[in-house]
């Protein structure tokens, strides 16, 4: 059974066809800097394709994915593809994966107000694939399903309880089909279950507090804006500055949450560097704005790091994963360095070798000195998407 699975986040769209259950990967591609100058990168039978691509959204980087499968003959006809996962970021209370008809779609978009960066994308994206692949059933898999075990002390915000009762207005936690693959695979590396602290760091970017292999906390709450300093979001900010900025500039509220969805994070302190290579361009060339938003973004992740150490008390392992974390070798070291406090010691050329492995860009890079180990785990959402769908079609087959 073809599966394809989908996973588009808020600047890219990323892809892998599997047959399944061998999980036999066809093709596997990148869509980036969705919106912007984007490119795409695809494997097919260990064979490389990049190129530029002007890709206004993400609906067009989902045409372009469904005629790339017919014109490099992964494919001979779109029938073969009998199901189709997607990743939603925001469940809205919902966990358990679904298949998704087109009557649903009114309950998800209902819900695009709670994370406007990813469920406009997500939604386009089922919609474009309902109607070019009519046949093939449409599963949904919900990032916030893995932090439904976040315990009530840590998902209640110290707002009125009526507020959570009547409105649910609580931390859901995000990036969790991510946090899910990295516990199953450090489960695996360590042979038990795990206490971890996750470091998922791409345009969108988390931290995840893991207790007994179950999710305890994550940096991100009632919608993926709160938390960290990301690409364009402003993650925790006082909510004060809302009604304050409103008064003086006469700008509503929806001109507000766009600005703190698009044009904050890096992107507010460094505009057109706020994906990280061009940020760490930036910061080699000594550009001051690119090392300030470099630093404040730094000390936002350690701050949410050396919280979670204290309260899960024993830390297995610490790691780094999404496309800053897996790939940007001069991240991985400034944060390295600010974490020294916790008795962490980064071993340079492990890092440096990691880097340098373009297929396997999988280990540790800290030292034996180091009182917490750090692995470098490239995540795997995809295939954590195929397994969820192929699960809920066979089971009605």
């Amino acid at each position: 059974m073809k599966v394809l699975s989908v996973n588009a986040g808020s600047s890219s769209l990323k892809f892998k066809l599997y047959e399944m259950p061998e999980e036999k990967i066809l093709i596997e591609g990148y869509v980036q800097k969705i919106g912007t100058d984007g490119f795409i990168e695809m494997t097919i039978d260990g064979k490389d394709i990049n190129y530029e691509i002007d890709v206004k959204n993400h609906e067009e980087a989902a045409s372009f994915l469904i005629d790339a499968l017919i014109r490099y003959n992964v494919i001979n006809s779109l029938d073969e593809i009998s199901v189709i996962g997607h990743r939603i970021v925001h469940g809205g209370g919902k966990y358990l994966p679904q298949i998704i008809y087109r009557n649903d779609l009114a309950r998800l978009e209902k819900l695009t107000y709670l994370s406007p960066v990813h469920m406009k994308a997500n939604i386009a994206g089922i919609k474009a694939f309902m109607k070019t692949l009519p046949d093939a059933k449409e599963v949904v898999v919900y990032d916030t399903a893995f932090h439904h075990t976040i315990p009530k002390e840590n998902f209640l915000y110290s707002v009125p309880l009526e507020w959570y009762e009547k409105y649910g207005i609580r931390k859901f936690g995000f990036h969790g089909i991510s946090c899910n693959y990295i516990t199953m695979e450090m489960e695996k590396l360590l042979g038990k279950k795990v206490n971890l602290i996750i470091c998922h760091i791409g345009a969108g970017a988390s931290v995840t507090a893991v207790k007994n292999s179950k999710s305890f906390n994550n940096s991100m709450g009632f919608t993926p804006n709160s938390g960290l300093m990301m690409a364009t979001r402003s993650g925790d900010i006082d909510y004060t500055i809302l009604p304050f900025i409103m008064q003086v500039t006469g700008l509503n509220i929806d001109q507000i949450n766009d600005i703190l969805n698009n044009k904050s994070g890096l992107e507010g302190y460094a505009p057109g560097l706020s994906d990280n290579r061009d940020l760490m361009k930036a910061v080699k060339a000594g550009n001051e704005l690119a090392i300030l938003a470099n630093k404040m973004y730094i000390n936002r992740i350690v701050s949410y790091i050396s919280s979670y150490y204290v309260s899960l008390k024993e830390v297995d392992a610490i790691v780094l994963c999404g496309g800053v974390g897996e790939n940007a070798l001069r991240f991985r070291s400034d944060l390295l360095e600010a974490l020294k406090p916790l008795g962490i010691s980064i071993d340079e050329q492990k890092n440096e070798k990691i880097h340098k492995l373009k297929d396997s860009q999988y280990g540790i890079i800290t030292n034996k000195y180091s009182k917490i180990p750090c692995y470098v785990i490239p995540t795997d959402e995809e295939v954590m998407i195929a397994r969820e769908a192929y699960k809920q079609v066979e089971s009605v087959i």
